[in-house]
């Protein structure tokens, strides 16, 4: 008989790391979210009655979920060192379903509770959707080069994960930079702590005494979130779904493209995990989030979830189980007693952010150390559609504070002045999906194969045509334009394919 492994502890000391880090980072999403609602006056029984605990309840059972599978799978494969991958909010979504689902649908009707129905249904079909990628997933993983899933991954922890929060550091530096220089020296230079104490558990206590001592915080704030305190526990809202459904349609060709780009993340997220030593079955980890985004839509939550970029920074921070199972605990009890606001009133953002910047680069040092050095000019090319949808995001954000649009101001106008606002929209448009095609295009072409470089051309040109990709909706020729350049790219490689110089050897 042989020798049973004990597998993977569920607590080991890197959790506490682990926990600080992943918490923060879920929490702040979730915060986030709820207060894109509460900035456009959803009543708080709707939110905070309806909405949170429901969230709550798909967000925290992932956590668990995802620390069950990282256990059993220790104990199947003799691997003492496995670490759960994270998982949370879609991040992205939680700005389009409030300004782009809920308020269009409350200024429609003047009926908030038509609003989070509208909500919820999209939510269920976000969760339909990638429930059904997650069988699609095991066939991109074939035929996708993992240099493009890791590269696009790159992309987004160097926009969407790690911009924001620099932002926000070198706004307040003499917390943001003390508090990242803690974190670097604790997980990546190994530096032993006073007391042992965690590199982030330590960052989050320095950053909130500096900031309660200089009068960053203030106490207003923690008596407003108090003052807020209510128990809810989530329920069925079935009946809102039926209701929502009716007002859906206008939505629905945004929610298609929206959809695959999570589970393509997720899928992103699980090779990831598979480069460092961590191989989870795809299918059965990609139906968690979508069937627990389909869950969480019959509680009342409009927000899809998704396997979290960042598992080798944990992994490396010694987080191995405890981190994801405390973290999902942790999140629907906070949900549950109404201490969210509370907790984020107290402890500055801008301390738990560096967590954030420690993540993104180690996605970045992984992406480009394990690519093949002669794949990394394609992996650049990758990272250029993030760049395109992040600024885009910035200039939307800008220009709808100023009360205009771009269309109002004139693309004409704004490309006279440097910005190109039509071709990084179309560039940015699904950025993961974009990222990932022209990386396997440029790969194959690095590799002379110029006939299997065009055949993803034209893949991708039927992905744009359907307005997959480059397009702000699914539809028959809503990126026409794009599809067409790509029909060229192929015709370009048939060519390199074809043709044969003088000076080359025939064989």
């Amino acid at each position: 008989m042989s020798k049973q492994t004990k597998g993977t502890p569920w607590f080991v000391k890197g959790d506490t790391n682990g926990f600080f880090g992943l918490f923060s980072n879920v929490l702040t999403n979730f915060l986030a979210a709820i207060g894109l609602l509460a900035a456009i006056n959803m009543p708080s029984d709707i939110l905070y009655g309806k909405i949170v605990p429901g969230t709550a309840v798909a967000i925290g059972l992932g956590g668990i979920i995802f620390a069950i599978q990282a256990r059993r799978k220790s104990l199947e494969t003799g691997k003492e060192d496995m670490t759960a991958m994270p998982y949370g909010l879609s991040v992205p979504h939680y700005f389009i379903v409030a300004f782009g689902v809920i308020l269009p649908v409350y200024a429609a009707t003047n009926d908030w509770v038509i609003a989070w129905s509208t909500g919820i249904a999209w939510n269920l079909v976000q969760g339909i959707i990638m429930t059904l990628g997650a069988f699609v997933g095991p066939f991109i993983q074939k035929y996708i080069p993992r240099s493009a899933l890791l590269g696009s991954l790159a992309g987004i922890a160097l926009t969407f994960i790690a911009m924001n929060p620099m932002g926000e550091i070198f706004s307040t530096p003499y917390i943001g930079l003390l508090t990242l220089v803690i974190v670097l020296g604790g997980w990546i230079a190994h530096k032993k702590l006073p007391g042992n104490i965690p590199a982030g558990l330590l960052a989050i206590i320095i950053g909130m005494v500096l900031a309660w001592a200089t009068g960053y915080m203030e106490l207003s704030a923690v008596q407003e979130a108090a003052s807020g305190f209510r128990i809810a526990f989530p329920s069925i809202a079935i009946g809102n779904l039926i209701e929502g459904f009716a007002y859906l349609s206008p939505f629905l060709a945004a929610a298609i493209p929206l959809a695959i780009y999570d589970f393509l993340e997720s899928l992103d997220n699980i090779e990831s995990a598979e480069v460092e030593g961590d191989k989870y079955p795809t299918t059965q980890s990609l139906l968690v989030p979508g069937l627990l985004s389909i869950l969480g839509s019959f509680l009342g939550s409009p927000y899809p979830t998704i396997i979290y970029i960042g598992h080798p920074g944990w992994k490396k921070a010694g987080a191995r189980v405890g981190y994801s199972m405390a973290t999902g605990v942790g999140i629907m009890l906070m949900a549950f007693v109404g201490l969210m606001p509370l907790v984020m009133s107290i402890i500055p953002l801008v301390a738990l952010l560096p967590i954030l910047v420690y993540i993104a680069m180690t996605i970045g040092t992984q992406a480009y150390t394990t690519a093949d050095p002669k794949h990394v000019p394609a992996m650049i090319l990758g990272l250029m559609p993030f760049i395109a949808s992040y600024v885009i995001l910035q200039v939307n954000n800008t220009l709808t504070a100023a009360g205009l649009s771009a269309s109002e101001i004139g693309f004409d106008v704004l490309r006279d002045n440097g910005v190109y606002y039509e071709g990084w929209s179309t560039l940015g448009a699904s950025d993961i999906l974009v990222s990932m095609m022209l990386i396997t295009i440029v790969i194959f072409l690095i590799e002379k194969k110029f006939k299997v470089a065009a055949i993803y051309s034209l893949i991708t040109a039927v992905l744009s045509f359907f307005g997959f990709i480059h397009a702000g909706a699914f539809g028959f020729g809503t990126g026409s334009e794009a599809a067409l350049g790509y029909v060229a790219m192929a015709a370009g490689l048939l060519f390199l394919n074809y043709y044969k110089h003088p000076d080359e050897k025939h064989e």
